[in-house]
């Protein structure tokens, strides 16, 4: 990335396996690009692929660019579709489900 310019949709993202712990099903893997701040905001991008894997979640608000999948708030119950343009906040501390149909990336501010 240089100062001015990175292309969320083509830039390589590595990868490793989610741990057994927070796996629910199949085989998931995650990767993460930090691009930097702005005014204070961390910027990223974040990946992974199919499977069902649980977390806990920092404040984060994010932009799904590829993929579907279902968000589940253990909570609440309540469940957000994720498919490109998805725009979903999250509060601290909130549990979540992640099931991942397709490969799923989103730009992140946090």
């Amino acid at each position: 990335m240089n100062e001015r310019h990175v292309d969320v949709l083509g830039a390589a993202v590595p990868h490793e396996p989610v741990p057994a712990a927070d796996t629910l099903a199949g085989t998931p893997t995650t990767g993460v690009v930090e691009l930097g701040t702005f005014r204070g905001v961390e910027l990223g991008i974040w990946e992974i692929t199919p499977g069902v894997v649980r977390d806990v979640e920092a404040a984060e608000v994010f932009v799904v660019l590829e993929g579907e999948g279902t968000l589940r708030f253990v909570d609440s119950g309540e469940t957000v579709d994720l498919r490109p343009g998805a725009l979903v906040r999250l509060d601290a501390g909130e549990r979540t489900e992640w099931e991942i149909r397709s490969r799923l990336r989103k730009l992140y501010l946090t």
